[in-house]
Parts: structure tokens; C-alpha cells; sequence
């Protein structure tokens, strides 16, 4: 009974908060109100402004021919003239076929090299590792048009000009790509390596099984960047190939030209090419949130 008496006697008591201090400000600062609101006044309008061209791109490729550079918010009476002259102009189904076909090869070659040597540069120790990763990284601060020439030359001297190989052969590393994931490796945890090691398993065991099953948000944020981009690209395939109707982006050109340029046609062509882009992130936007959420975790 004493024990329980002495128990009952130490048992700890809340404080009395002090006066004008209130269990919000004890446990932290509540974000003014008018902030706040500011805050999503300022989100809101630059999503109008990252959505605007998109939505006027389509706006104008539902525009009847005639209205065609009108500037109506809303494009009334809607038509559909413009999606089929794009489809009786060009082979739109082949050449998204063969864009795709280019985008995927690039960011899968592109999505290997950087899953191999970010995982070097991350758990591996070697002379001269940090000076090789800077040359590397270095790599992509270099601009395009400084290495447009060379690549030009390699390509021609490996007679890959005018075909779509001739696009992927020089891109198939990503110097982005490996930095992006060395930053993932490096946040990864030790113990599980070691621990992967201490069972038997080999390097490329470790990568394969243990490594890359928990990198699933990051690289499916790095492919869906990688097939972006090479969805995207414009000035390389132009430059090597001489066929109008090999790649979308190439195909668009041809409704510009010096008789005139039928914007309706370009609009309707540009958003049929991006209704891939959008699928995809539709179905894989959630990986792309968690890989950005978790590159500052360690």
C-alpha cells in the first residue's frame, strides 16, 4: 500500500499552460491565414499560366479553318477539320509509331547506363572516383551545339544518316540520369548492402534484387523525364534525318512553309502528339511525386 500511495503521489502533472500561451504556440507557429491564402493565390495562377498555351493549342485546333487565327477564348462552332486534315496529310499513325519506338530506346539505354554507373559512383570506392564523377556530371553542363558537329560526323561515318538510329546512337547516356540517381544510391541505406553482402550475393546480385526493387518511385520519375525529352527533341532529328514523315516532330514541320503556314493543322498534330505524354504521367504521376518527395530524405 505504500509503494502504491508513493506511485500515486510522483505521478507527473501537466503543467498550467501560462497565461496567453495557448497549445498552438506551444507545439509551433500556426502559418497566418493570410499567407496561406496567398500562398495558393500565387499556385493558382502559375498553374493557369503552365496550362494556358496547352489548353490554347487545343482551343485552336478545334477551331472551323476560317476561324482559324481568331482570338476567342472559346472555340465555337467546334470542328474537327483540322484532325482530319492532319490525318489524309500525313502517316500520323506510323510516325507515332516510330517516335515512340525512338523515345522508348532512348530513355531504356539511357535508364541502364545511369542505373550502372550512378550505382558505381555511389557504393563503390576507387581512385580518382570524385574527379571522374565531376568530369562526368561536367558532361552535361557542355551545350548542345558544341558537340552538334562531332556527333553529326560520327554518325555520318557510321552511315546512320537519315535513319532513326542515327537519333538514338549518340544520346544513349544521360549524364542527368546518373546524377539524379547517384543522389538516390547515395540516401540509400548501408546496412542493407552489407547485409545483402554477408548472404553471398554478388554486386550485380545486390543491384538487381535488393537495390533497385526500392528505387521503383525514382526510376520511374528519371523514365518518364528521359521519354520526355527524347519525345521532345526536335533540332537532332531534324538535322539527320531528310524524311518529312519518319518522326512526329518532323512530320509537324511540314505545315509550315513558305506558301503559308495552317497553324489549325500544326495545333491539331501537336496535340495529337501529346497524348502519349499524357497518358503516361496519368498512370505512373504517383511514382513521380514519391521519387521527388524522398530525394531529400537520407
Amino acid at each position: 500500500m505504500a509503494l502504491v500511495s508513493t506511485a500515486v503521489a510522483v505521478r507527473p502533472v501537466r503543467a498550467a499552460a501560462a497565461p496567453g500561451v495557448t497549445d498552438a504556440t506551444a507545439t509551433g507557429t500556426r502559418t497566418n491565414p493570410v499567407l496561406r491564402i496567398a500562398g495558393h493565390v500565387v499556385l493558382a495562377l502559375a498553374a493557369v499560366a503552365a496550362i494556358f498555351p496547352i489548353y490554347w493549342m487545343f482551343a485552336t485546333a478545334f477551331r472551323a479553318p476560317a476561324d482559324m487565327l481568331s482570338h476567342s477564348p472559346l472555340p465555337w462552332p467546334i470542328s474537327l477539320d483540322n484532325f482530319r486534315y492532319v490525318w489524309h496529310t500525313i502517316p500520323i499513325g506510323s510516325m507515332m509509331l516510330n517516335t515512340f519506338g525512338m523515345a522508348a530506346a532512348l530513355a531504356v539505354s539511357q535508364l541502364l547506363l545511369a542505373i550502372f554507373a550512378a550505382y558505381g559512383f555511389a557504393m563503390w570506392s576507387f581512385p580518382g572516383k570524385r574527379l571522374l564523377f565531376m568530369l562526368f556530371v561536367g558532361s552535361w553542363l557542355v551545350p548542345f551545339q558544341v558537340t552538334m558537329i562531332p556527333n553529326y560526323l560520327l554518325v555520318s561515318q557510321l552511315g546512320l544518316l537519315n535513319t532513326v538510329a542515327g537519333v538514338i546512337v549518340p544520346n544513349l547516356c544521360s549524364a542527368f540520369g546518373v546524377m539524379l540517381l547517384r543522389q538516390h544510391l547515395q540516401a540509400f541505406p548501408r546496412d542493407l548492402i552489407d547485409a545483402a553482402q554477408m548472404d553471398g550475393r554478388t554486386s550485380w546480385g545486390t543491384l538487381w534484387r535488393v537495390v533497385l526493387p526500392n528505387l521503383r518511385p525514382a526510376l520511374a520519375a528519371l523514365g518518364i523525364m528521359l521519354f520526355i525529352t527524347a519525345w521532345n527533341e526536335y533540332l537532332w532529328p531534324a538535322l539527320v534525318l531528310r524524311k518529312s514523315n519518319a518522326l512526329l516532330q518532323i512530320g509537324i514541320r511540314s505545315f509550315l512553309g513558305a506558301e503559308g503556314d495552317n497553324w489549325g493543322a500544326v495545333m491539331a498534330a501537336s496535340g495529337i502528339a501529346c497524348l502519349p505524354i499524357f497518358l503516361i504521367y496519368l498512370f505512373l504521376q504517383r511514382h513521380v511525386v514519391d521519387a521527388f518527395v524522398r530525394s531529400g530524405l537520407k
